[in-house]
Order: structure tokens, then C-alpha cells, then sequence
């Protein structure tokens, strides 16, 4: 139900949402490497972090995958002790989600953004159970010590079908959308 152009173009939308949005700071190196279809439905991390779009169409998943490491609490906390690593890449995967989710209202006008919230990697094998038309897995590398993983899911209650040009040029710094 969810068209091969659907699915490139989630993916360009992603990637584009990605590399803008995830690293702290906009000159840090950002690569993402696609992964097979397996790797879809395992955990890349022992922590996720979730985030849901929605429309009358479809739901799609964002999901975070990141271990709590030194690395990874340097990289996103800068010596902050007021909030925990899942806080933070809830607020950085909430501006990933949310660039997402300003792609896709061009072609889905009805779309509402669940708040982020964190479970354990483990149930990441579960999204099958979901009967996703669309499940694709990426790791994502920021500066020269940061991993993340990154799954998209898509579970279509009627056809799902669109191309979205996705400008690389443009960038910002993330704004705050009200409804």
C-alpha cells in the first residue's frame, strides 16, 4: 500500500532531516549508512527513543537507537547535568521528527506528532508486529565517536503514494511549530 516512490522519498526526507537535525552542532560530520533489511528488526543499541507521525493514511515511526556511553553523553549533554542523555536525544530526535513531519504536511495536510518517549532496544524486533508496508534501519555516525541507529517504520491504512523534492540547500537551525 505504500508506493516504491513513497518509500525513496521518505528516505530522502529522512536523510535530509538527519544530517540537519541530529548533530549538535551543524559542522559536525554526519554519515548515514543504509542497512539491510535484516538488521531492520534487530536492536542497534540497548536504548530507543520514539517518535511517532501520524496521519488518517498512515503512522510512521522514528526510532533512536543509542547506548549510553561516554561518548555519546559528551557529545549530546556538554557537561549539562540537568537532564539525562534520553532527554536529550528525545529534544534533538523531536527536531529530526519535526523536519520530517514539515516535509510531509506538504502532501498530508493532517498530521499530528506524538510526544517522544524511550523504551529498551529490545523491543525493536517487535515493530513486525505492526505489519509495517515500510521498515528500513540506518546507522548514523556524528563527529568521529558518535553512533546512533535509526529506524523507519510506515504502516499504511490506505495507499500512500507521493514524491517529495527534497531541497539539500536548505537549512535552519530548527524552529518551534505551533498548532
Amino acid at each position: 500500500m505504500i508506493s516504491q516512490q513513497a518509500k525513496d522519498s521518505i528516505e530522502r526526507i529522512f536523510l535530509h532531516s538527519a544530517r540537519t537535525r541530529l548533530p549538535v552542532d551543524s559542522s559536525d560530520a554526519c554519515e548515514i549508512t543504509a542497512l539491510d533489511s535484516q538488521q531492520a528488526n534487530t536492536a542497534l543499541a540497548s536504548h530507543i527513543v520514539v517518535l511517532t507521525i501520524s496521519s488518517i493514511a498512515f503512522r510512521f515511526l522514528l526510532v533512536l537507537h543509542f547506548n549510553d556511553d561516554k561518548a555519546t553523553r559528551d557529545y549530546f549533554l556538554r557537561d549539562s547535568e540537568e537532564r539525562s542523555l534520553a532527554e536529550a536525544l528525545m529534544e534533538v530526535g523531536n527536531l529530526c521528527c519535526g523536519a520530517i513531519n514539515q516535509q510531509l504536511v506538504e502532501f498530508f495536510p493532517d498530521l499530528g506528532m506524538s510526544t517522544p518517549y524511550q523504551l529498551n532496544g529490545a523491543c525493536v524486533p517487535y515493530l513486525t508486529e505492526l505489519k509495517p508496508g515500510y521498515l528500513a534501519a540506518f546507522r548514523v555516525s556524528i563527529g568521529a565517536n558518535v553512533q546512533l541507529g535509526a529506524t523507519l517504520c510506515m504502516c499504511a491504512s490506505s495507499p500512500v503514494d507521493f514524491v517529495a523534492h527534497v531541497n539539500e540547500a536548505e537549512e535552519s537551525t530548527g524552529e518551534l511549530e505551533l498548532f
